[in-house]
């Protein structure tokens, strides 16, 4: 799998507030594109429409500590999406039948290694599901 250098540093702030605050503030210029539901063009994917509304209900999911961690590379995550041709690492969703997960590789400016999930459902629509960290 080959691996995505952003030219972007990750979300700044110390407090979840901060982080998040930056987070939404890049996530609503991506909603004033559209009136419908906010989305990214993906080079990968060819200019195909990969749609960013699940990740916000799949973020809350997780512990306050992980959501902040997770969204310091939201904006590290939209750039990869848009700018990276490179091939990701695909396999069936094991939580949903007639799903594939696309699992891309990137690092930050800094040089620290991130992954971004891509879910694509059986009707072919793409949603953005998460940014994380390897443990």
């Amino acid at each position: 799998m080959k691996v995505f250098q952003s030219s972007l540093s990750k979300l700044p702030g110390r407090s979840y507030i901060e982080v998040e605050r930056a987070a939404r503030a890049l996530h609503r210029d991506i909603e004033k594109r559209t009136k419908r539901t906010p989305y990214i063009k993906s080079a990968y994917f060819k200019g195909q429409k990969i749609f960013m509304n699940v990740y916000w209900s799949h973020l809350n999911q997780k512990p306050r500590a992980d959501r902040k961690r997770r969204l310091k590379y939201y904006g590290l995550a939209v750039d990869l999406i848009e700018n990276s041709k490179a091939e990701p690492l695909v396999k069936e969703n094991p939580n949903g039948r007639n799903e594939i997960v696309y699992r891309f590789a990137g690092t930050t400016k800094e040089g620290e290694l991130f992954y971004v999930q891509i879910k694509e459902d059986a009707k072919g629509k793409r949603y953005f599901m998460s940014s994380f960290t390897p443990k």
